[in-house]
């Protein structure tokens, strides 16, 4: 990785609009090579919504202001059960649990940032986006380029999701139950998420979630999501810690 990663490489950079930095375009471009899968599975999720019984304006809502589509699809069928709110939310908060430690590992680029910035780059905090900044930026310090790049891969990430979501919502009575949508949004985030893990201990998490999902299948509620999530980082933490460490000088 050349030095620019975590320094600005054009010096009046830091002049130009956002949406015009060199970082902006460079996050907005290396989203755009996964947004093909993220967009199917848009398209899925707002099916999904409109034929769980959701009416059109709530789902778009929904869409629109939770943001976030494990748990949406984890919610609809509990909400569409009657099932007691307060299982709604507890599933919810059990499958968003990620988020908290997507923003532990953002905090030392984005936390001299002003709260109200903060709170905004909370929001469209996303799991890819995560991925891919943490693939360019490795070395947990502030950068000039930093911000730019994470607005243009969110920017992409938000409208790749968004559009093929609310086109699902609108569309769904036109849209043929065989042509198999959740399958076929299923295979493409399979192979989205192949592509992101890029070590042995990613790929052994990623293999005990999958396993527990199965295994824990039967529970009512959806709940083997949530095991298999508790279980994935688990797994992680655990490798996590015995991992060598690296001396302080030690080079990468």
């Amino acid at each position: 990785m050349t030095s620019s990663s975590n320094g600005s490489a054009h010096p009046s950079a830091a002049q130009l609009p956002t949406w015009r930095h060199p970082a902006f375009r460079r996050g907005l471009v290396e989203m755009l090579e996964i947004a093909p899968g993220l967009a199917a599975w848009g398209l899925v999720a707002g099916v999904a919504m409109a034929k769980s019984g959701l009416g059109v304006p709530m789902a778009i809502f929904m869409s629109l202001v939770v943001f976030a589509g494990s748990a949406q699809l984890a919610s609809l069928p509990l909400i569409a059960a009657g099932a007691p709110i307060w299982v709604v939310w507890a599933t919810a908060l059990c499958i968003n649990l990620r988020f908290v430690v997507f923003s532990t590992q953002w905090r030392p680029y984005f936390g001299h940032l002003p709260r109200r910035l903060r709170v905004a780059l909370g929001y469209f905090t996303a799991d890819l986006n995560y991925v891919v900044f943490m693939r360019r930026f490795p070395e947990p310090k502030p950068g000039p380029d930093q911000l730019p790049y994470f607005w243009g891969g969110v920017t992409c990430n938000w409208v790749t999701w968004q559009v093929p979501s609310i086109a699902g919502i609108v569309l769904a009575d036109q849209i043929p139950t065989e042509w198999g949508l959740a399958f076929a949004g299923t295979m493409a985030l399979v192979a989205l998420t192949g592509t992101l893990l890029g070590s042995l201990s990613t790929w052994v998490a990623a293999g005990v979630a999958g396993t527990a999902a199965v295994a824990a299948y039967a529970l009512p509620l959806r709940l083997n999501i949530v095991i298999a999530i508790a279980a994935a980082v688990a797994m992680g933490v655990m490798l996590e810690h015995l991992q060598p460490r690296k001396a302080p000088g030690a080079s990468a």
